[in-house]
């Protein structure tokens, strides 16, 4: 039987529709090239620490840099191309979502990731002549490095922003890609704060008050506020994830490279690259920001930035104060939890290895501990709640 002529027309013109349908709902591919790029800023900064603590002395084209580089330059040509193709394009809705400056349009993001990379790149030789005279860091974030860190967040802070754009404008339910990029890009931002904050997470400071101090007063933004705009079930507990995954691929891959320091005094003979410390067990605090935001929703943000704090601190401080302990035992010396595998080429070994450090937590220290996630929880709000309308 021979479909009637109206059937067979609205056939016709139902089957373009479905492609167009399916590229409208594809990830831009510049979105997915500057995921590629953060990634591969994330994967060469960790790399790089490594190298200092494995080998000592680096050169400027070592692969760790490249790694960052390569990052870099990807973030900034592809905030190039969006500023050129929206100012010089005839896409008036492109014109109509861009950010103006200086007689230029781009999304927002693609601004951060243009600045970002001349600010990456400006710190490269600055980095390369500050090694030259000063020999190795004390410290990881000395002033070319500071530069270094603004500008790879920068970058990593515009890929998230390109990525949460594309979602916020396609409504309530943006589909799973959009939301799982943007919560992807939010792990890796919270992968590079805290390897700025490494001399205060290490696994022998998490009994000490510094450490919730800095964890209380760091974590809870960078985790709350990308969370609040994510269209996800579980934001916070997805962030995390991608954060714990990306250092755990790290943490087992780096050993499998075999390397030896070439910068006196060498204390602890390494044969492959030595790692960092099992990423912070963001994912229980996550769970219970989930379960509260559920709960709360918005229009309270007080109550709810008080309530979140508590959660965090508490089920932080449970966790890792029992797993820190794990890790420093018998128990943590093995290829999955690497613990006997994080220590230097100048790190004499002794007892000082298995025990914790710094001052005790006390009262004190717990509520300003509090007091500091409270306030950075609320900013978190704050931001997550700016983010979610973001569609330029």
């Amino acid at each position: 039987m021979e479909p009637s002529t109206t059937t067979a027309g609205a056939l016709a013109e139902a089957r373009p529709a479905a492609p167009a349908a399916r590229r409208e709902a594809a990830l831009p591919w510049y979105v997915l090239a500057m995921t590629v790029g953060a990634t591969s800023i994330a994967v060469g900064v960790i790399w790089d620490i490594s190298w200092h603590r494995t080998i000592g002395r680096d050169t400027f084209w070592t692969p760790a840099h490249m790694a960052i580089y390569l990052g870099g330059i990807i973030g900034g040509l592809c905030g190039a191309y969006l500023a050129l193709k929206t100012t010089f394009g005839n896409d008036p809705a492109e014109r109509a979502v861009a950010v103006r400056f200086w007689g230029f349009r781009a999304p927002l993001g693609a601004w951060l990731a243009i600045w970002g990379a001349i600010a990456m790149l400006t710190s490269a030789p600055f980095d390369d002549w500050w090694h030259n005279a000063y020999g190795l860091d004390v410290e990881i974030l000395s002033p070319p490095h500071a530069v270094l860190a603004l500008g790879l967040i920068a970058i990593c802070l515009g890929a998230l922003l390109l990525a949460l754009a594309q979602q916020n404008r396609r409504g309530a339910t943006p589909g799973r890609s959009f939301g799982l990029t943007y919560a992807y890009l939010a792990g890796v931002l919270l992968t590079l704060v805290a390897l700025m904050a490494t001399e205060y997470r290490l696994t022998n400071q998490q009994h000490s008050a510094e450490f919730y101090l800095v964890a209380s007063g760091l974590f809870p933004l960078f985790l709350i506020g990308p969370a609040r705009a994510a269209r996800l079930p579980w934001p916070a507990t997805t962030i995390a994830a991608a954060y714990m995954a990306l250092n755990l691929a790290m943490i087992w891959i780096l050993p499998l490279f075999p390397a030896e320091p070439k910068l006196a005094p060498i204390y602890n003979p390494v044969t492959s690259m030595v790692v960092d410390v099992w990423p912070l067990l963001l994912v229980a605090p996550g769970l219970a920001a989930d379960l509260l935001m559920r709960r709360w929703g918005e229009g309270r943000d007080w109550r709810l930035a008080v309530a979140l704090a508590a959660a965090f601190l508490l089920v932080l401080g449970l966790v890792q104060w029992h797993f820190s302990s794990f890790l420093l035992s018998s128990g943590g010396d093995n290829w999955f939890f690497a613990n006997d595998r994080r220590w230097d080429y100048n790190a004499r070994p002794g007892a000082w290895q298995s025990r914790f450090w710094g001052d005790p937590l006390n009262l004190k220290a717990a509520l300003g501990a509090f007091a500091l996630a409270v306030v950075s929880t609320r900013l978190g709000l704050w931001w997550g709640g700016w983010m979610s309308r973001v569609k330029r």
